[in-house]
């Protein structure tokens, strides 16, 4: 199976289709009156269905099982076709798609089966997906396309060389995928003042995004939000949220991490961990969403 543990849980719902065609108008009317020796063929049909793609993950070895929240079937005749409308929903971290056409797909084999005693030239046509919503597909934001963000490692250890730094490049690598470019790299040791100056040298100079990554832990010198917080306009406490929910979902240090993301003008200021998973992590939480930020901050710097 893929590994979707980086994703996060949004939303999902997809409709699928499958059309049945009948051979003669009689089956059409035996099923509108009830009168198919099997059953009801709606209602029978409309309950395979049901259980049907709740199996979908033991049929296809590569779906997850996942929570069906909501399903609904629904028909339509037109002549002697009669098309099967299949909807999902779910609010996990992968789509329900192939659940939607599975779904689909056992109504007409259960109509097929319930109606070929008294119609033999039944066929099943357009198994196909419809529409999906959900993912970050359906979360994609016009802003700028030329954001431009500088990193900063706080560490001791790291400055004085006696550390390599992975989670600032960490950072930017998930910052090239999102498209925002890193014009400023930097590494400092843990000095409010420092970290202080180059929040205000890179504000000043209309960077889009400051990103620094250590000194948001609990020890003597980890100073970054005592130096980042007074310089910040506003707080945005969801992103805050965001980021130790989703660490504290992965290992149970998370909760100890004072990470803080904020807006000084139009520019956005983050200090995350400084750990290497901590600050993949962290970004995974809230990137790319958190670029919706700049629609009103464009705004903002447009006025």
């Amino acid at each position: 199976m893929v590994d979707i543990t980086a994703k996060n849980t949004s939303l999902r719902s997809a409709t699928a289709q499958a059309i049945l065609k009948v051979s003669k108008p009689e089956t059409i009317a035996a099923i509108k009156n009830d009168t198919v020796p099997k059953g009801n063929v709606f209602e029978m049909s409309k309950a395979a269905g049901l259980l049907g793609v709740k199996r979908t993950p033991d049929i296809l070895p590569d779906c997850h099982p996942l929570p069906i929240e909501f399903t609904g079937v629904g028909y339509e005749i037109h002549g002697l076709e009669i098309t099967i409308l299949f909807t999902v929903k779910t609010i996990y971290k992968t789509g329900v798609e192939v659940e939607a056409m599975h779904g689909a797909s056992v109504v007409a084999l259960n109509m097929y089966d319930m109606l070929k005693p008294i119609d033999k030239l039944i066929e099943i046509q357009h198994i196909k997906l419809l529409s999906k919503k959900g993912g970050k597909s359906d979360f994609k934001e016009s802003f700028k396309s030329d954001l431009k963000a500088a990193v900063i490692v706080c560490s001791d250890t790291i400055s004085a060389g006696q550390k390599e730094d992975k989670a600032g490049k960490a950072i930017i690598e998930k910052l090239e995928t999102c498209g925002v470019n890193t014009t400023e790299y930097h590494i400092i040791p843990d000095e409010k003042d420092e970290i202080q100056n180059k929040t205000k040298t890179f504000q000043k100079q209309g960077l889009d995004i400051i990103i620094f990554t250590g000194g948001t832990g609990l020890s003597a010198r980890d100073m970054t939000p005592e130096a980042i917080i007074p310089l910040l306009d506003r707080r945005i406490p969801g992103a805050e949220e965001a980021i130790r929910n989703y660490g504290q979902n992965r290992m149970p240090y998370a909760m100890l991490s004072r990470s803080v993301v904020g807006t000084i003008g139009s520019t956005l200021v983050l200090a995350l961990p400084g750990s290497t998973n901590g600050a993949k992590e962290s970004m995974d939480a809230i990137f790319p969403a958190i670029l919706h930020s700049f629609k009103v901050l464009k705004g903002i710097r447009h006025d």
